[in-house]
């Protein structure tokens, strides 16, 4: 197999502590990596499960990856596209029933707010939108219902 014919990715999870107190006591809080990145991302689990409020976790990051999949994705078809995109932010939202079973994210919105600069369509602006959600390699990669409520905005000037 050829190294272009398959994508890589390793991560280390990395918890020491003691769970010798049960379920109530021990401490959620990990760290992950990504080789070569030598950084570490501090993480815990949702405070509803007795996390860390102030440190990311799980279900975030599943968030995070989507939103930041969907805009790179977005932000690739529109440079070949000769789009000029000169803002972008999603105010992403996931839901998690715990009434579900098995307990699971159900659904994820994107709610990017796109600014495009030019003479263009918001009709050809929403279907690189589509475009790019159909290409999107992590929404590709879950079951989870992802919708997207994009706000377009076109500046001619």
């Amino acid at each position: 197999m050829s190294d272009h014919s398959i994508h890589h990715y390793a991560a280390t999870c990395e918890w020491r502590g003691s769970t010798a107190a049960g379920y109530e006591n021990y401490d959620r809080s990990h760290q992950l990596t990504a080789p070569p990145v030598t950084q570490s991302l501090p993480m815990s689990s949702d405070p509803a499960f007795r996390g860390k409020p102030e440190l990311l976790n799980p279900e975030q990051l599943l968030l995070m990856a989507a939103a930041s999949c969907q805009m790179l994705s977005f932000l690739a078809i529109a440079a070949r596209s000769h789009l000029n995109v000169v803002e972008y932010r999603d105010q992403a939202e996931g839901f998690m029933p715990m009434d579900d079973k098995p307990v699971r994210i159900t659904r994820i919105i994107l709610k990017p707010r796109v600014v495009v600069k030019g003479e263009v369509r918001e009709e050809n602006v929403r279907q690189i939108m589509h475009t790019a959600h159909a290409q999107c390699f992590i929404a590709n990669s879950l079951k989870t219902a992802i919708e997207i409520v994009p706000e377009i905005i076109i500046r001619t000037a």
